[in-house]
């Protein structure tokens, strides 16, 4: 069979709300376009108060795209997974392309926990995350979400809704509405990880007041055509 899941295909599918999920018995990969279509809502995003005392304290020093192999890897390394060698290959040259990105948290050096997604345009697609450390995997989306705002970005998709996921905000909407929210976002030309890790820590302070300090876009360039 041969091998056509390539890097252009995969942000041609995201740009239209289509993203693939591969079969962990077969490694055929499949394409889905839930309906409904599950978001977070970034200017409605829930912090539990014992993971906002975790994330003020500092627990875990957090970083964007510094070890993403390691992550989409810790992602995959679970009895049952989507996250085959084919997906893994194909998002790492993502990444390498300047489209998918990592969040990692560190404990005394360590990869305690992290997520990845891909980033176009507006629009974030958060894709799994892990944790070796109780809490590592949640403090790297409150700083996810915190650098998303801060950025501009005006979209992020998690695809699908779980009672977890709920708890920060999460809720779902038709396909036709998520397509309309998807096409506005491929509109905005956004920065990629503005705040330092204190700032996005920092959860007093609106992501506004940081917004003047951010640095030139980089990593979301527009889709190629086709």
């Amino acid at each position: 069979m041969p091998d056509d899941l390539t890097p252009d295909l995969l942000i041609r599918a995201y740009a239209n709300g289509v993203f693939p999920m591969g079969d962990d018995d077969t490694g055929a990969v499949r394409w889905h376009a839930p309906d409904p279509r599950a978001h977070l809502p970034l200017d409605a995003f829930h912090i539990p108060h014992n993971l906002r005392r975790r994330v003020r304290r500092r627990e875990f020093s957090v970083t964007a795209d510094r070890a993403f192999a390691s992550v989409i890897e810790a992602c995959a390394d679970r009895a049952r997974t989507w996250i085959t060698p084919r997906i893994i290959r194909v998002y790492t040259e993502l990444h390498e392309r300047g489209y998918a990105h990592s969040v990692e948290c560190w404990q005394e050096g360590d990869l305690a926990g992290g997520l990845y997604g891909v980033g176009l345009k507006g629009a974030f697609f958060g894709e799994s995350m892990f944790y070796r450390v109780s809490n590592a995997s949640k403090v790297a989306l409150v700083h996810l979400v915190r650098q998303l705002r801060a950025g501009g970005f005006t979209l992020l998709d998690t695809q699908y809704s779980t009672e977890h996921l709920e708890r920060f905000g999460v809720t779902t909407v038709p396909r036709p509405a998520f397509e309309q929210k998807l096409i506005r976002a491929l509109d905005v030309s956004p920065d990629w990880w503005p705040l330092a890790d204190a700032e996005a820590a920092d959860l007093d302070t609106p992501v506004s007041e940081f917004s003047a300090a951010a640095p030139t876009p980089r990593g979301n360039e527009s889709p190629p055509n086709g």
